[in-house]
């Protein structure tokens, strides 16, 4: 089996190991994951470092516990807006989309990003 050596882990508060006690998968315990915290981490990681082998994303990304300033604050771009922006992303480069995992612990977010990244992996 391939050893995965680019790991990308998207989560505003949680580490890898941490998605591994409730979700029970060993990848979350192996290899080095560079982790970004929010969308705009997420993007420049990516147009930095290229397309890592495997990403794992979180849906929910906002800091509950801020208050908020403005609506502009309220709109936090969320998990499933770094899985469009990804598609787009291999779209426009013509690339093949990474290997991907939804660690999200909301079920709907959870599911709109494997849905989202399912159908375009058929294409």
């Amino acid at each position: 089996m391939k050893m995965i050596k680019r790991l990308l882990f998207l989560d505003d508060i949680r580490y890898p190991v941490e998605a591994y006690h409730y979700t029970r998968q060993d990848i979350f315990l192996k290899g080095e994951w560079h982790i970004v915290r929010n969308y705009e981490q997420f993007v420049n990681r990516i147009l930095e470092k290229g397309l890592p082998e495997l990403i794992s994303f979180d849906h929910d990304l906002a800091d509950k516990q801020s208050s908020v300033q403005n609506s502009r604050e309220a709109m936090e771009k969320t998990g499933y807006d770094c899985a469009k922006w990804l598609v787009e992303y291999c779209i426009d480069n013509h690339l093949d989309l990474p290997e991907f995992y939804c660690h999200s612990m909301n079920p709907v977010g959870k599911e709109n990003i494997i849905s989202l990244l399912k159908n375009f992996k058929k294409l």
